[in-house]
């Protein structure tokens, strides 16, 4: 039996960094206080969501990853509280910028960084402006309590993405997120969509899903988004046990016994009967295996 305790942290965030920061440390702390030792915060909560415009002034909000106050104050946190932190920040790399986490384990050390694979590029969400492609490819770490594979928000569109970390030997997959309405398309609505897409990687992988997400109204310029909140945790089998509102500040809890899911994983058979052989076609844009 091994069991861990996970939490989901959910908060809006201001113009000012520091409250931002405080505020997170504080749900923190809260969620290591009730007994969680893997603690998800959300996508680039250090600042408001800057990728809804297209201003090179934002270039300036990244950093080197030993010059991030996020990762750093987090690092004391971890530490002090003994618990792993997912941090996600904005890096700077010599002449490179990506959309970044670094993964604090319950020691304080920084066991690595991965850099947001798919970035998205549309209105409101203008990514790919600020962000180069990263370039570290899909990664699990092995934590004091388990093993975590992390993708960034689109990231947690992409079925490979989920499987390729499971493959890695992920138990745990979170995904740290900034999503909400489209500024040009105010009737769409993807909360469902966002959610069910995830509850398939893990019903698919057996590997429970955490994801946590912003909540509140934010602007720049003349884009303004809404974010839907509705973080959530599901089970290794796809089933939703712990969800958030849309616009109420939240820390969300679940426990599994990551023993008890391996078997679990090896019994249903899924990753034995796997024909990587089959699955070429993946590997091409078109689907024309040649």
């Amino acid at each position: 039996m091994r069991k861990v305790k996970v939490a989901a942290l959910q908060m809006s965030c201001t113009e000012n960094a520091e409250e931002n920061l405080a505020k997170a440390e504080r749900l923190v702390r809260k969620a290591a206080a009730a007994g969680a030792q893997v603690i998800l915060t959300q996508e680039l909560f250090e600042t408001l969501y800057f990728c809804q415009k297209e201003k090179p002034e934002f270039y300036g909000y990244a950093v080197e990853l030993e010059n991030s106050r996020a990762v750093g104050r987090f690092q004391s946190v971890a530490k002090e509280l003994g618990v792993v932190l997912p941090v996600s920040f904005y890096e700077k790399k010599n002449n490179a910028r990506y959309n970044s986490l670094a993964m604090i384990d319950a020691t304080g050390e920084v066991l690595g960084v991965y850099r947001k694979s798919h970035i998205p590029d549309g209105p409101g969400y203008e990514e790919k402006y600020y962000f180069n492609p990263g370039d570290t490819g899909f990664c699990v770490w092995n934590t004091k309590f388990g093993k975590i594979g992390a993708g960034i928000c689109w990231d947690q569109w992409y079925p490979e993405a989920a499987r390729c970390m499971a493959l890695m030997g992920a138990e745990i997959l979170m995904y740290p997120t900034a999503i909400g309405s489209e500024p040009e398309n105010p009737e769409v609505d993807s909360k469902d969509h966002w959610q069910r897409c995830m509850i398939g990687h893990a019903a698919c992988n057996l590997v429970p899903v955490v994801a946590a997400n912003r909540i509140g109204e934010e602007s720049i310029g003349n884009s303004t988004i809404r974010f839907y909140g509705s973080s959530f945790i599901t089970n290794a089998v796809g089933e939703k046990i712990a969800e958030a509102g849309r616009t109420e500040e939240a820390v969300l809890y679940a426990e599994f016994d990551l023993d008890a899911i391996a078997d679990q994983r090896a019994e249903w058979g899924i990753f034995r009967d796997r024909r990587p052989d089959l699955y070429r076609a993946v590997l091409t844009y078109d689907g024309v295996v040649k």
